[in-house]
């Protein structure tokens, strides 16, 4: 089940999301995201969260459409987004789709890349849209695809990762280990249209700036 997850960060132009957001089976606005999905004119299936940052007129109006609405006390060990992302585990979700999750404060998108690791290392498929660039949180391998120029940076979110590898890139890896300490895989760039990391053992993010 692909599930999209909206947060209270980052969009830029509304419209480029709103395709994807129609094709996931199953839609989570964690608390003030309510007010994006609010003005995109669509209908998300949960909203969820502590709704300190919800405007009042979009909870009810989404209350008038029999959204469903999970309120948690404002002191609470957990993000919205996390609490988002363990409903979306819940439900069976295999894909997750995550927007408004980096930017505006980096302390939100510190915590929003970091909670993605569990899900990952449950077999879930995660994805993290922002204006400015695409986010893959992955172990095992990957494929990207984009235009040749484009910068693709590579970051290790386990202490280590072992037996990295970059094809289709500028300055292509092979087997080598990359340490959270140590950011070396940053600016690289597509020479060809398509470029696959492969990670053996650990967790990358990758950032692809299109």
């Amino acid at each position: 089940m692909k599930c999209t997850i909206l947060s209270n960060g980052e969009y830029g132009p509304l419209q480029m999301y709103k395709q994807t957001i129609l094709q996931s089976d199953l839609i989570i606005c964690a608390d003030g995201a309510a007010d994006v999905i609010y003005e995109m004119e669509l209908i998300p299936h949960v909203i969820i969260g502590d709704m300190d940052s919800i405007s009042p007129e979009v909870l009810q109006y989404f209350v008038r459409q029999e959204v469903k609405i999970i309120k948690y006390p404002r002191n609470k060990d957990f993000t919205d987004t996390q609490l988002a992302i363990t409903y979306a585990e819940q439900q069976g979700a295999g894909e997750i789709i995550m927007l408004g999750t980096l930017g505006k404060r980096l302390d939100h998108t510190l915590s929003n890349l970091f909670s993605s690791m569990d899900m990952v290392q449950k077999g879930k498929k995660i994805t993290h849209y922002s204006p400015e660039c695409i986010v893959y949180v992955f172990s095992g391998e990957l494929e990207i695809t984009g235009n040749i120029g484009e910068i693709i940076s590579v970051m290790a979110l386990t202490d280590v990762c072992q037996g990295v590898y970059e094809t289709g890139v500028a300055y292509p890896l092979e087997d080598v280990q990359l340490e959270i300490i140590k950011p070396y895989a940053v600016s690289n760039h597509l020479i060809a249209d398509q470029a696959t990391i492969k990670v053996r053992e650990g967790i990358l993010a990758v950032f692809h700036y299109k």
